[in-house]
């Protein structure tokens, strides 16, 4: 058995990261919010791009815009620079996580961005930084605290960029009037697959 101390530890993880998912309801910007959706809604590709446990999460949110049938792909940093960008064309948009705002693997593909009239939407918690200064669309993440006791590790600010990108798919199923049919088509496999293509 491992001590109270580590048991303790645990429980607090799930208070800390449940009190972040309520704080972000009172930074939510319906504004902003749906001019990223009327974007993602209207694009014909969707690039994403971040570094550590943000490019994680990054991969998740391509993923999830392929599974509602918006062309996506997770850009990495430094295939970016290497000719990635070349999936994205004028009217694409582009999705930069980056919690402090300042992640420099990220400014060039900004440049590219731009350059191309690649629409770029960025989710930071630091609305001055230079990510949210070069974005057409600023979606604001809050973070309450990670969950170890340093404070350092990328646990409760990843939960909470998931749950803004969770948000945002929610509202592209209603914007753009998918159906679970469509996802059944592309999703055959697993119980999903068979609870969908259940005759």
């Amino acid at each position: 058995m491992i001590s109270n101390k580590a048991l303790d530890a645990a429980r607090a993880a799930y208070d800390i990261e449940e009190a972040c998912i309520r704080e972000m309801k009172d930074y939510f910007d319906e504004e902003s919010f749906s001019k990223a959706v009327e974007l993602l809604g209207n694009a014909t590709r969707i690039g994403s791009s971040g570094c550590g446990h943000s490019g994680i999460i990054c991969q998740h949110f391509a993923h999830l815009m392929c599974c509602i049938e918006r062309p996506a792909r997770f850009i990495s940093p430094a295939e970016a620079v290497h000719g990635a960008t070349g999936f994205l064309q004028a009217g694409d948009v582009m999705v930069f996580a980056s919690r402090g705002g300042s992640t420099k693997e990220l400014f060039p593909i900004m440049d590219i961005c731009h350059a191309k009239g690649v629409k770029i939407i960025t989710v930071t918690e630091n609305l001055e930084s230079p990510l949210a200064k070069g974005a057409d669309v600023v979606i604001k993440q809050h973070v309450n605290r990670e969950t170890d006791k340093y404070n350092m590790q990328g646990t409760t600010s990843t939960t909470a960029l998931c749950m803004l990108f969770h948000a945002l798919q929610a509202a592209l199923v209603e914007e753009t009037d998918y159906h679970a049919e469509q996802f059944a088509l592309i999703h055959p496999g697993g119980a999903v697959g068979e609870r969908l293509n259940k005759k």
